[in-house]
């Protein structure tokens, strides 16, 4: 079942009620009107079906009962600051029925296997982002095929930023000295907004598979709590580029993250994405991207499930 994303960009009231999220609007509850009319403003959905909830206005009110209750279904909320960007994720601390052993079998995870996994992780990013670049921009990327080809156990020649470099130069040529940073010039800002949606995803996914986003495969910043969220979202990201060339192409000023820009950024878990030979909304996807790592730390299976871009 594909959960939904619910985007509150308003003063908003957030309660429950018999596992549903009751949403209403304080401008209604406050005023004189007839109580036919409060009731009809109120709307309703079933806590189950939430997979993300985003938060972005500093006069929203929720209860604690609303957060026990999303996180209870391992819902990602997330927080966004005054500049509308996604500033926190919280998550539930228990996603799965033999988290302990899933968490051990994680954590006794060898070194060359992790070193296999990133060599496995950078390779599918790397081909995403050539079948991106070529389709969005017609560019040569048989250099950027070479080059996922080469990578290596652990990537010591640093193919991924090799190819970053190549990809980000020409991947908007309308913008003269594009460099990729989370604090530079536009399009940064729909990326980062972007990518903060398919990490809530992304992490949301390793916990209901029992597994520590904290504890990454390659990334071990001792400040970020999302590390292995962070690993392996890499080859989910060039979906998110995608999104972001349509944006620009399209000739939306990109300044400001409108309603309109930040509606088809809300779009990213269910885009459609190819993984094992089939089709699935991205939020799906990386359901089974999860399962299958947790399965290559027991032994079961050797290769991470990643979607390809087409």
């Amino acid at each position: 079942m594909i959960k939904r994303t619910l985007y509150f960009g308003n003063p908003t009231y957030l309660s429950l009620k018999n596992e549903q999220l009751v949403i209403k609007l304080p401008e209604v509850e406050k005023s004189s009107v007839p109580e036919s009319f409060k009731d009809d403003a109120t709307r309703t959905i079933p806590i189950e079906d939430i997979g993300i909830v985003v938060l972005d206005h500093k006069q929203i009110t929720l209860t604690h009962g609303v957060m026990e209750a999303l996180l209870e279904n391992n819902c990602a909320l997330i927080t966004c600051d005054s500049r509308h960007l996604p500033v926190g994720l919280m998550l539930p601390l228990s996603g799965n029925t033999t988290q302990t052993e899933r968490f051990r079998d994680q954590i006794e995870a060898s070194l060359p296997l992790k070193k296999q996994l990133w060599q496995q992780t950078v390779k599918a990013k790397i081909e995403n982002q050539a079948v991106v670049l070529s389709a969005a921009r017609g560019e040569v990327v048989k250099n950027m095929l070479v080059w996922a080809n080469d990578v290596k156990s652990g990537d010591p020649d640093n193919y991924e930023a090799r190819a970053a470099a190549y990809y980000w130069k020409s991947l908007f040529p309308m913008i003269d000295g594009f460099t990729r940073e989370r604090e530079g010039d536009e399009p940064n800002n729909l990326l980062n907004y972007g990518y903060a949606i398919l990490r809530a995803v992304i992490a949301r996914s390793l916990v209901a598979s029992g597994l520590l986003p904290t504890l990454g495969i390659h990334h071990h910043n001792r400040y970020n709590a999302y590390c292995l969220a962070d690993d392996i979202m890499e080859p989910y990201r060039p979906f998110v580029d995608r999104v972001v060339i349509e944006i620009i192409d399209s000739g939306i000023s990109c300044a400001e993250l409108t309603k309109e820009i930040k509606a088809k950024l809300l779009g990213i878990p269910v885009l459609d994405v190819q993984i094992n030979g089939q089709r699935s909304p991205l939020m799906i996807a990386a359901g089974l991207t999860a399962s299958s790592l947790y399965k290559c730390f027991t032994g079961e299976q050797r290769k991470i499930a990643y979607p390809e871009v087409n």
